[in-house]
């Protein structure tokens, strides 16, 4: 039986545990891996990491001893770790890349490789180019001697060095020292323990939920998002709180909720972070986002006199544009964020901080500073219906819904006429008003995806039943 064939989406390998992400297929992801690295020096040195899944730490060794037998020196982190504490370690180590396994936001099911490049940065279309016919050409590889191979593969705590960069990254001194009330909502994620050291020893305090390891990650995807997030919109709701920081199953991802239990969603951050970089940080230059993210960012683009590139999905396409252009944002619409200066990857850790940054420098609490934004720019209203399809007949489907979508194309949606039609990544209509609606088919998940903003719900939601019903879907939850 032909060995299965390896695919990396928007970031990395994703498979069910035991059906297609199993040891056989991670000592090739490994083997291929190991081969791309020697290609690139001649004495590699490899980052390791591991989120809180099920099993990870024990897929992580074996891609350790996989790297380790093919001459590759490895550092391997002896606890779960944010993926971006693994792009910072390739930075601050000077390694050749990193492996991370992890599932990010995926379902429980699910476990994967990311693969991080010498630049700290998501593997681009280019390396993956080389990396899949690697391992793809590989039928089995064997478990390696572990004892063989021991004294090449170092247990290592990243936790140090990190801090130290996010403390050149942020004002902690100012944070610990104002008396904040933080709450970290971890979704039983690698995030866990890493804003609350960084915040201790001042009379700021951060409460910590959902901390402890749970690989069915209480019975909810790790996605930083309501209804993901209704537990920790409660807590907020309580009262007596300034911030609550979501992080996702791997941290790299970011949710934010303000003192009143409402969340901001991923929209109304970038375009918060946009306004504190320039207003707060004075800082210049270019941004970068994906093609669901605002038109917030245009508007503000504009004001600031700045330019605004708009790049397909996935952190592989935010981070080049990001390196290219020098930009001071990069941000996609599922919580990732990137700041220059840091990494050219997604930070939940850090972003959660700046937010707490923001609150102490502005004075006000978050709420009078999302108004003052939407004062700048106009109410935007934002939601995405994610439509869950048959896993078995999914690839058919998807070719369906993409060819209905190229020979269909409409004029109109909900009412307003279609101005310009963006294909490259899925199709995005951009409408007259200056709203706009988007489908795209996920990579890693039976899972189709229809965006749209607007200026408030109703429009949102009549935006989004209208492209359902031209491809004949309907979303649920």
């Amino acid at each position: 039986m032909p060995a299965q064939v390896i695919k990396f989406g928007t970031d990395g390998w994703r498979g069910v545990v035991a059906d297609d992400f199993t040891f056989a297929n991670v000592r090739r992801v490994a083997q291929g891996s190991a081969e791309y690295l020697r290609s690139r020096s001649a004495d590699p040195l490899a980052i390791v990491g591991y989120d809180c899944r099920f099993a990870s730490e024990d897929f992580a060794r074996t891609v350790a001893d996989v790297f380790a037998v093919n001459g590759v020196r490895t550092l391997m982190f002896d606890r779960p770790s944010p993926t971006q504490v693994a792009s910072w370690t390739v930075i601050d180590r000077k390694a050749t890349g990193a492996a991370v396994v992890t599932a990010s936001h995926n379902p429980y099911l699910f476990n994967g490789i990311k693969f991080k490049t010498e630049t700290g940065s998501s593997a681009s279309t280019d390396v993956i180019a080389q990396l899949e016919p690697r391992i793809n050409a590989l039928e089995d590889v064997p478990v390696p001697d572990r004892d063989s191979v021991a004294h090449l593969v170092l247990m290592y705590d990243p936790r140090a060095p990190y801090y130290a960069q996010i403390a050149r990254m942020v004002d902690l001194t100012a944070i610990r020292s104002a008396g904040m009330r933080i709450v970290h909502e971890c979704m039983y994620g690698s995030g866990y323990g890493y804003i609350k050291e960084l915040l201790d020893g001042g009379r700021t305090s951060v409460v910590e939920l959902h901390h402890e390891r749970n690989p069915l990650f209480g019975g909810v995807n790790p996605e930083p998002i309501p209804p993901n997030i209704d537990a920790a919109i409660a807590h907020m709701r309580g009262g007596g709180h300034d911030l609550c920081i979501c992080t996702d199953g791997d941290a790299d991802r970011v949710g934010i909720i303000d003192e009143t239990g409402r969340f901001i969603n991923q929209l109304q951050v970038y375009a918060l972070l946009m306004l504190y970089l320039f207003d707060v940080r004075h800082m210049t230059g270019p941004v970068v986002k994906t093609v669901n993210m605002t038109s917030m960012a245009d508007k503000l683009g504009a004001q600031f006199g700045v330019e605004v590139y708009e790049v397909p999905v996935g952190f592989k396409n935010v981070a080049p544009k990001m390196m290219e252009t020098n930009a001071v944002l990069g941000g996609e619409e599922s919580g990732g964020f990137a700041i220059r200066g840091h990494i050219p990857e997604r930070d939940g850790i850090l972003v959660g901080l700046l937010f707490a940054d923001m609150i102490v420098k502005l004075g006000r609490p978050l709420s009078q500073i999302l108004a003052g934004l939407e004062q700048r720019v106009g109410p935007h209203a934002y939601a995405r219906h994610d439509i869950h399809l048959n896993r078995e007949t999914y690839e058919k489907d998807r070719l369906r819904i993409l060819r209905t979508m190229e020979t269909h194309e409409p004029t109109e949606v909900a009412g307003v006429k279609v101005e310009r039609i963006r294909s490259d990544d899925g199709f995005k209509f951009y409408l007259a008003d200056g709203s706009w609606v988007l489908l795209r088919t996920s990579g890693t998940e039976p899972l189709v995806r229809i965006y749209s903003e607007a200026a408030d719900k109703a429009a949102v939601e009549a935006r989004l039943a209208a492209l359902e019903e031209i491809l004949g879907l309907r979303a649920h939850a």
